[in-house]
């Protein structure tokens, strides 16, 4: 969703705001948290909400990374073992 040129916290309409947020996986906590902050114009609070949200999504593609990096680690062993067994096999 593009917003172009933002100058006022309160310029998007909230049905947009509840539809983003949704989209990018938020709990209904965080939504009606961030909601609450956007209605009573804390910028502060409801911008730490999003910053939360962020922070766990980062760690889970963090997460998913180290569990490719295993799983590439194995294929490379794996791979070097049957080339060495094939050598060995000539």
């Amino acid at each position: 969703m593009a917003y172009g040129n933002i100058t006022k916290w309160n310029e998007i309409v909230e049905p947009d705001i509840i539809q983003n947020l949704k989209d990018a996986g938020c709990e209904e906590k965080a939504i009606d948290s961030f909601i609450q902050y956007y209605r009573g114009g804390d910028i502060k609070k409801g911008l730490k909400v999003l910053s939360l949200h962020r922070q766990r999504l980062l760690d889970e593609i963090h997460g998913g990374q180290r569990r490719i990096d295993c799983l590439d680690y194995l294929i490379y062993e794996l791979n070097q073992a049957g080339q060495k067994h094939q050598s060995s096999n000539s």
